[in-house]
């Protein structure tokens, strides 16, 4: 009879702890069986018993042993504790010793039982127990350790070292330090449209402002730029008025409950603001009052009387936005009575057919009203010129400048900057000294009013438009008052102003082929969207690349749960976990010494990612956010080609070590630099990963670079992702799918 080791397709041996136990009972057999013959070629499939002569096999080591003991009998609590062990890998030296039998001279009995335990205490521990003397024992002790001869070991001991590039590392600001524009240094200004307070904001609200800007303000701080991305809640005009009317308060209580609930879906969606304020302070009103009365002292201002629709209802004159009717244009039943927001036409309230009042259904009535009017005619030769100059160098988007040169191809005209209301910014005129500012005069102020509550330099942001770019990211239908009224505002004041520099606009981004309505319930609201429990990176993730950019997109649940299971899940987390488990087992968690020479394809990979790099940050700059995610996500894909094309497994760790410890010292640079472009998107995730590789954020790179070096010790592995299960489609659609929305 010959005992060997062989192959058995259904017997894999899965870790090292199994196979040291294993070697070590089928050699112990080897001891008693005479004229043995042992093989250990096959060091990484189970021991197999062979009779040569009648072809009689055993696959399992514990059958070897009871097999070459004539002890079949094994008792419970030794196969329980060894099986709990094995499959935990825990160490319990005490259990095992516990239940080791010895007879009256001290001496082990020889039995299935102690030898199985003896073969679980070596794997666990590399020896025998102290008691333990027995000359077969001893010499199968020994033998064993042989048969690992040829197994690659890793003796490198975890320390806490930390071996990284440090010139490459993103500085970490005191968060107390105000930020400043620099001399010499790409000096960005990032705002996004200040949402409106009198409702909580919906998924096409945060994507098309908010989480838009943020990505971007990520960008520019994890490639050194110095940035400062300032927003804000949008709280004067008529609909706060009428919203604090519904719910039986004053608009300041209102505009009080509905910042800190902004402030707390922005906060979940780990939305970066270095400011976020409000536009109900004293700077706004010393800010808009000043631009005001510099436009009338330029001759830029003029009286005009006002025939507005009055609602005989609720008593009161109502605002363009709460007439609504037929579009002359278009027919589009709902526009407003200032914009159509089907055909984008800037419309007057008269022109509506069958106007009606928004808040009550009546019909308006025609009043008389004298207010101020900014005369964007006498504006529009130097808006156009700036507008026309604006959107080249600053590569605006293309919906920016569709809507921009409608409005100037049709003419600018006297625009009504003040309302009949109490609830804003007063008129510093005594003539009109009962009306308020225009809220679309007066919102894009708040800008300024913003970062003066920011900081008292504030004019060093936004009175220098040699060393500052102002970026502005927002829905299409704010994008005249961004590009027209507020620009000619500035224009008028004839001071230096920082100008917008870049637009970055979206189209509409519908939920499952209808609309968001927060009075249907229909539609994920930004307070709900935590409540499915999926993490904040997957809900980045899964907006920006539906971002509606040049055309509307739809949300769908379907659409979610495959994206986080095909794309985070398979592609982004399956890159990462299986480098990072592979140098936890193998390498004790530290990176190996390693040269790129060892890496036959490592010319091929390096100029793959420099090219996807060099167009990710060209796609950025523009901010193509959308882009930049695929691309990103492009590198990922690399990555797992990389591994595949290398075949990083147990064979190539054994056979060809110098191989393996190039793959795992690029891979494990490669997940750094990985990690650093989806900081924008998932911020959140990127912590995870760098708190893996035990390392600082890194900067976003135009060319890939190994900043992690031998002998830097890595974390743990985490799971970056969980999959979703299918049923919850049904289950999400049904829940958000027209129930009240609280």
């Amino acid at each position: 009879m010959s005992l060997i080791v062989t192959t058995s397709n259904d017997k894999l041996i899965k870790a090292d702890l199994i196979l040291k136990a294993y070697n070590f009972k089928v050699i112990l057999a080897s001891k008693i069986l005479p004229k043995c013959e042992l093989n250990t070629d096959s060091s990484w499939v189970a021991p197999g018993l062979l009779n040569q002569t009648t072809g009689f096999q055993l696959f399992n080591a514990n059958a070897i042993l009871k097999y070459a003991l004539k002890d079949f009998e094994v008792s419970e609590n030794v196969l329980q504790l060894e099986n709990t062990l094995l499959a935990s890998s825990q160490k319990d030296e005490a259990s095992i010793l516990q239940l080791l039998k010895f007879d009256d001279s001290n001496k082990l009995v020889k039995s299935a039982d102690n030898w199985i335990l003896l073969a679980d205490y070596y794997a666990f521990t590399g020896k025998l127990p102290a008691n333990v003397n027995c000359e077969l024992i001893l010499s199968a002790f020994e033998e064993v350790k042989k048969t690992v001869k040829n197994k690659r070991t890793i003796t490198a001991q975890r320390d806490g070292t930390t071996a990284f590039n440090k010139d490459n590392v993103v500085a970490v600001k005191d968060a107390s330090e105000i930020i400043l524009p620099k001399d010499g240094e790409k000096n960005i200004l990032i705002t996004s449209a200040l949402p409106y307070v009198n409702n909580v904001p919906h998924l096409g609200n945060i994507i098309g402002s908010v989480l838009s800007a943020d990505i971007y303000s990520r960008y520019c701080k994890n490639r050194g730029y110095n940035t400062l991305f300032i927003c804000g809640t949008d709280e004067y005009g008529t609909a706060t008025e009428t919203k604090a009317i519904e719910e039986g308060c004053t608009p300041k209580e209102l505009c009080d409950k509905y910042h800190v609930v902004h402030k707390q879906v922005y906060d979940w969606f780990q939305i970066g603001f270095d400011k976020f304020g409000r536009t109900t302070t004293p700077k706004q009103t010393e800010i808009a009052q000043d631009i005001f009365l510099k436009l009338n002292e330029n001759g830029f201002l003029e009286e005009q009387t006002m025939k507005q629709l009055y609602c005989p209802e609720h008593k009161g004159y109502l605002a363009d936005r709460y007439v609504e009717g037929e579009c002359p244009k278009c027919q589009y039943e709902d526009a407003r009575g200032d914009q159509c927001d089907k055909c984008g036409s800037l419309l007057d309230p008269f022109e509506l057919v069958k106007p009606r009042c928004k808040l009550d259904n009546a019909t308006p009535v025609p009043k008389f009203s004298d207010h101020v009017f900014l005369c964007l005619d006498k504006l529009e030769k130097n808006i156009t010129e700036w507008s026309s100059n604006a959107a080249e160098k600053g590569s605006w988007s293309k919906n920016s400048k569709t809507i921009t040169n409608s409005w100037l191809k049709e003419g600018l005209n006297p625009r009504c900057i003040t309302r009949d209301l109490v609830w804003g910014t007063p008129v510093p005129l005594e003539k009109f000294k009962e009306k308020v500012l225009y809220v679309w005069f007066d919102a894009p102020i708040g800008y300024c009013s913003i970062t003066a509550n920011y900081t008292d330099d504030w004019e060093k942001w936004w009175k220098n438009p040699e060393n500052v770019e102002l970026y502005q990211f927002m829905g299409k239908d704010n994008v005249p008052f961004h590009t027209v009224i507020f620009p000619g505002s500035q224009l008028g004041t004839k001071e230096n102003w920082t100008m917008l520099h870049h637009l970055s606009t979206t189209e509409y981004l519908q939920y499952e082929n209808g609309k968001f309505s927060k009075s249907r319930g229909v539609g994920v609201f930004g307070n709900n969207a935590q409540d499915i429990g999926v993490s904040p990176s997957v809900w980045r993730y899964y907006l920006a690349s539906m971002r509606p950019e040049t055309s509307d997109s739809q949300f769908s649940w379907s659409d979610f749960v495959t994206r986080n299971n095909s794309e985070l899940l398979a592609n982004l987390g399956n890159f990462v976990n299986r480098i990072m488990k592979f140098v936890n087992s193998k390498y004790n968690s530290v990176i190996p010494e390693y040269a790129v020479e060892d890496l036959p394809n490592y010319a091929t990979l390096k100029t793959d990612i420099d090219t996807l790099l060099a167009t990710y940050t060209k796609e950025m700059e523009q901010a193509h956010l959308k882009k930049g995610l695929e691309i990103a996500m492009l590198i990922s894909a690399r990555g797992n080609q990389f591994l595949q094309e290398n075949k990083l497994d147990n064979s190539l760790f054994t056979n060809s070590p110098k191989h393996a410890d190039a793959v795992v010292g690029v891979g494990l640079n490669l997940i750094y630099t990985l990690a650093s472009v989806i900081s924008p998107y998932m911020p959140e995730t990127t912590e995870i990963m760098n708190t893996m590789l035990n390392a600082p954020a890194l900067k976003i790179a135009d060319k890939f670079e190994l900043n992690l070096q031998k002998n830097h010790n890595i974390n743990e592995a985490q799971y970056l992702f969980t999959r979703i299960d299918e049923k919850n489609i049904d289950l999400w659609r049904n829940k958000f799918g027209g129930a009240q929305v609280k």
